[in-house]
């Protein structure tokens, strides 16, 4: 066994410098591009090139030693640093990867995946077939040679394609979920063909056997990963959230699943990008993990290795080897027949399966010719197989190269010929409106109860509430509850009862021993929850408490936002259809309406935006003057707020009325208008050992006709 060494040192010297001029290079010329309207990933592989043997590296020799990979050790590492910036990025496109969307898509992104398979399948045999014999490293081996440019010309590259719908603003169109689902049915289908073809290449006997373990290896792959996968990454959350305490676990429990969905690709002939795929699918649908974890990986993605590796696949193009008439005409009939193939064939798949029009049609095939790095690897693995001539492999690096440099300005192109269906547009301008919402950031709820003292009615207010905010975004809820010694069991079966009335995506139940409830709840709280929803009994002013010693404990020292209900009182079958947020402009107040405008989601459902002003004393004519500046004030700030109601599809209107007491006017306003529910944003306000929200919050608790909803993001 040999002992492990590392690299030399004048190796890992030349990755430091070469890591360094990639990425400042890549930046740079990425900030070009779209400074020219053009999405960065041109610029990062343009940087690639010239940086490469295609100009500085041939024109300045000694340059091109520290730029280019001198040894296959100094390949190795450089690779290494570019196979993760694929994984990456593979990650990244797997999280935004819209499941629901692309099977709502799935008729159309069939056809356009084999359309944009068989016809580019089948031109490039024929080319093959007919090129000239000195393309060829052995004559007789023509067949596998057009079979293998065949499958070169079939399949697409998602990296390339999900960094140009990132780039474009495009990963949440319709037409980019569909381009995106395309290309993985393409790749998939694209990797089988070539473990077919590499089999011939090494001697291997082709049979129907074997070529039904290939498609048998995507499709095991596919149920482990939604089978197994789910289960894994699910208890896998579970654990990390619960049990570790470590900074940014979860962002390397991310990494680690990636790699190792990766290894699982690897060795299964299938490519770890699609492991890395596959894996971000996964997590994307965990309701649980964090937005900062993604906002982390994308930070580290775009920031650092994707340009690295856009950048490395520009560094293989040797450009000047293609300078002759004869190689040039071969270059240029070969791009020629790969965009064709993909135009066509997504094309007619699209118009006839599909059934879309024509842009969308040529929208698609647009996406789908960019080749980009699959291309490259592609072509790698041909020339070590011996299926490629040198030649022949910078063709078909510069053609990868050339329908990635393709794809933005049509698409582009394209996509301003294309009318957005209603519902596609109503999608994305909701999720544009609720992009910084505060309800955006809520996915992981806790929601601790108890056996005894909270009527039932309670339960039915917050599982409404909760219902609401799952019909906005997936919520993990976790029913948590603090019991006494031999009484586990009990707890338990009470979580299962009330389990059943939520309907969020994924809900768990815990039952804790323990004599200090207010303590257990917040080492809860403490694991990455975004929301700790409360119900406040009807014993509220026991020890000078607003809420309840305990609940009011909670919400003083909670590490995230607390949702507290307060008045309970209201027969199960309550409806909130008039709700009332008080306003005073303020952040707090803000957020009480995002809350309201979630659940006022029905034409019957009205929401009153209440501005209460101070009447003057008579006496104070300073006072009465600024009177109508503060109106008009009051007026812009409530009319904004109606417009995002508005906005939201919600019916609202607002009010502003004037009274001695604040909090006497929005009580009567209540009773007087009919409201079911008043909304209320708070701040906890520093004091002793004691909950504060001032004083006209407390009056309100205690005097409002209806339940009241108190939300403090603080």
């Amino acid at each position: 066994m040999e002992t492990f060494t590392a690299a030399a040192h004048h190796d890992v010297l030349l990755l430091l410098v070469q890591i360094a001029v990639l990425l400042l290079t890549a930046r740079g010329l990425g900030e070009v591009a779209q400074r020219l309207n053009q999405p960065s990933v041109v610029g990062e592989i343009l940087a690639g090139i010239l940086l490469g043997p295609s100009l500085l590296s041939s024109l300045f020799p000694a340059l091109g030693s520290w730029i280019m990979p001198q040894t296959p050790v100094q390949g190795y590492l450089l690779e290494v640093v570019s196979l993760l910036g694929v994984m990456f990025l593979l990650l990244i496109t797997g999280l935004e990867t819209d499941l629901a969307l692309i099977r709502r898509q799935a008729r159309t992104a069939v056809g356009a995946s084999l359309g944009g398979i068989l016809v580019p399948f089948i031109s490039g045999f024929v080319l093959g077939y007919y090129l000239p014999d000195v393309l060829l490293v052995r004559t007789e081996q023509r067949l596998i040679f057009a079979l293998f440019l065949a499958t070169a010309m079939s399949i697409s590259a998602i990296p390339v394609i999900a960094k140009v719908l990132i780039d474009m603003k495009l990963m949440r169109r319709d037409v980019g979920q569909t381009i995106l689902a395309a290309g993985m049915v393409d790749d998939a289908m694209g990797w089988i063909l070539l473990s077919i073809v590499a089999g011939l290449a090494a001697g291997a006997q082709v049979s129907v056997e074997s070529v039904l373990w290939a498609v048998a290896k995507v499709a095991l792959f596919i149920a482990f990963s939604f089978t197994f996968g789910r289960w894994l990454v699910k208890r896998s959350l579970d654990f990390v959230q619960d049990e570790v305490r470590s900074r940014d676990r979860l962002l390397t429990l991310v990494i680690v699943l990636t790699f190792v969905w990766g290894s699982i690709t690897q060795a299964l002939n299938l490519e770890a990008v699609l492991g890395a795929f596959f894996m971000g699918i996964l997590f994307g649908q965990m309701p649980r993990l964090p937005n900062d974890v993604v906002h982390k990986l994308e930070s580290m993605t775009m920031g650092i290795f994707a340009p690295i590796f856009f950048a490395v696949a520009g560094l293989k193009v040797h450009v000047l080897n293609l300078f002759t008439p004869q190689l040039m005409a071969i270059a240029l009939l070969v791009i020629l027949v790969a965009t064709f193939g993909k135009f066509v064939g997504a094309y007619v798949g699209v118009r006839f399966m599909g059934r879309r029009d024509p842009w969308t049609a040529l929208s698609l095939g647009a996406g789908m010719n960019a080749r980009g790095a699959m291309e490259i690897i592609v072509a790698t693995i041909g020339l070590q197989l011996g299926i490629l001539s040198q030649e022949m492999f910078s063709i078909i690096v510069l053609m990868a190269m050339v329908t990635s440099l393709m794809a933005p300005p049509i698409l582009r192109w394209t996509l301003s010929r294309i009318t957005p269906e209603p519902q596609e547009l109503e999608r994305l301008r909701q999720e544009e409106l609720f992009k910084d919402s505060v309800v955006a950031q809520i996915h992981r709820v806790l929601v601790p109860v108890r056996r005894r003292d909270e009527p039932d009615a309670m339960y039915h207010i917050k599982t409404y509430l909760l219902d609401k905010l799952n019909r906005h975004a997936p919520l993990s809820v976790t029913l948590f509850n603090v019991c006494d010694r031999h009484e586990h069991a009990l707890s338990m079966a009470f979580l299962d009862q009330l389990a059943k009335e939520l309907k969020a995506k994924e809900v768990t139940k815990k039952v804790v021993e323990a004599r200090a409830p207010v303590q257990a709840i917040l080492d809860e709280a403490l694991k990455d929850y975004h929301l700790i929803v409360l119900g406040a009994t009807e014993e509220a002013d026991r020890q000078g408490a607003l809420f309840h010693p305990i609940i009011d404990e909670m919400v003083r020292l909670a590490p995230c936002p607390t949702l507290v209900v307060k008045g309970g009182n209201k027969a199960s079958h309550w409806l909130p259809k008039r709700l009332m947020v008080p306003t005073n402009g303020s952040v707090a107040s803000q957020h009480a309406a995002e809350i309201a405008y979630l659940l006022a989601d029905e034409p019957s459902h009205e929401v009153l935006l209440l501005s209460v002003m101070q009447r003057p004393s008579p006496e104070n004519l300073l006072e009465a003057a600024l009177l109508e500046r503060e109106r008009e004030v009051r007026r812009q700030i409530l009319d904004e707020l109606v417009a995002r109601a508005v906005a939201r599809g919600v019916r609202a209107r607002s009010l502003i009325e004037t009274g001695a007491e604040v909090e006497t006017v929005i009580v009567d306003v209540a009773r007087r208008e009919g409201v079911d529910l008043i909304l209320l944003g708070t701040d906890v306000r520093p004091g002793s050992d004691r909950l504060f929200l001032g004083p006209r919050v407390e009056r309100i608790l205690n005097s409002a006709p209806c339940p009241v909803v108190v939300f403090n993001a603080s």
